[in-house]
């Protein structure tokens, strides 16, 4: 897997103007994210370079000001995170924040933002919690969440009496969410949760984790992780034979960037929900070329959520005739939500992006028929029921 080397904080300036400053006479957007460590090939520099395109794409003004984008690591630490936001919204005048592999990260920074009432979208935090309790008028979840990942998959192989399960979880909050919404719809549909462990983020070594869960005799094995850990704890799954075993291996949060790491000999057969995939139809495919002329890969669905969001929030501006982040955010919630990205989105009350999602599976090697041909999408869930509804949602904002 690359990895990529930034400074903590790293501005890149598109659109060839690279002496140039954010200011007031400028629209600027930040992706934050984790440009070097466990996120960095999900995210990193492909999410800068996905809203590099939705601003091609737009046009190089808003409002009759220059859009620009900064850029900054947040190597996963909250307090680096909360700094980097504050110096953006504070000394750079940056309008809108975008990305957030890390939900500890994306919970910190929410808050600041409502503070200082400007825009975040979270393309790749997934903790409910950002949609839910900790709801915020100028914050806005765009991809998915952990019930989306999680509950279509569970409920989908506890029908299959897949009905026994075991959680490896990141230690964190993204992964204690993922963990819990899967365990709740594991339950819902009827089946057992026997047991869990719970693993540092970034951790090298799953073996006492695997045989944990091998011992548990559970009939899946669900991975409550993402990104590098992913990619580790399934080629080490695999050295262990767990799948040859009898056991099922569950990637809830997988993106094509894990496939391509691991390769379809190991990853044939995982299945999971997806919001994107670059094959999809002709818009799918007309925004992964672009991608794919920038970065030499497809584009997971993290980096087509920054597209989609970049995009949108762009549209809103527009239409609200101002940068104001209240009157952009209600226009946020107002316009639907068509790009190559999704053609089904609305945005809710709660600030929750509800969209089409896919459950998939990945090929076998024998039936990919070109480069980056991975998945076979074998259901759409509809926006309706990939998401959970707005009646449940622990948002203050959402009218009762």
């Amino acid at each position: 897997m690359r990895r990529f080397t930034f400074p903590v904080l790293a501005l890149i300036l598109v659109l060839g103007q690279t002496s140039a400053k954010a200011g007031p006479d400028a629209i600027t957007v930040g992706v934050l994210n984790d440009l070097s460590g466990v996120y960095a090939d999900l995210g990193g520099p492909g999410s800068v370079a996905a809203a590099e395109i939705a601003i091609e794409e737009f046009g190089t003004s808003v409002i009759g000001k220059p859009i620009k984008v900064l850029s900054g690591d947040h190597q996963n630490k909250p307090d680096i995170g909360s700094q980097l936001a504050r110096r953006w919204f504070d000394v750079d005048n940056v309008d809108m924040v975008i990305d957030f592999p890390n939900s500890g990260v994306a919970l910190a920074v929410q808050e600041i933002a409502r503070t200082k009432k400007r825009i975040a979208i979270y393309s790749t935090a997934a903790t409910m919690d950002l949609s839910g309790k900790a709801c915020s008028p100028t914050g806005f979840q765009w991809t998915y969440d952990n019930y989306s990942n999680a509950a279509g998959v569970a409920q989908a192989l506890v029908k299959k009496s897949f009905d026994s399960w075991y959680f490896i979880t990141v230690d964190y909050a993204f992964g204690l969410s993922l963990e819990a919404e899967a365990s709740k719809a594991v339950k819902a549909a009827g089946g057992k949760v026997l047991g869990g462990a719970r693993h540092p983020l970034n951790t090298p070594d799953f073996s006492s984790f695997l045989l944990q869960a091998q011992g548990s005799k559970a009939k899946v094995i669900a991975l409550a992780n993402a990104g590098g850990d992913t990619v580790n704890a399934v080629k080490q799954a695999n050295e262990f034979r767990i799948v040859e075993s009898g056991q099922t291996l569950v990637t809830p949060v997988t993106f094509i960037t894990d496939v391509h790491s691991l390769g379809l000999s190991v990853a044939q057969g995982l299945t999971f929900v997806t919001g994107y995939y670059w094959d999809f139809d002709d818009k799918t495919r007309a925004f992964a070329e672009k991608f794919y002329k920038r970065r030499k890969v497809m584009p997971t669905m993290a980096q087509a959520g920054v597209y989609s969001g970049v995009l949108h929030y762009l549209k809103s501006m527009a239409a609200a005739g101002t940068d104001d982040a209240m009157a952009v955010a209600a226009k946020m919630r107002e316009l639907p939500v068509r790009d190559s990205f999704t053609q089904t989105g609305t945005v809710r009350e709660d600030g929750r992006m509800v969209h089409d999602m896919y459950l998939v599976q990945v090929k076998k090697p024998a039936e990919s028929k070109a480069p980056w041909d991975y998945y076979r999408v074998l259901a759409t869930i509809p926006a309706a029921e990939a998401f959970k509804p707005l009646a449940e949602s622990e948002c203050p904002l959402v009218k009762k």
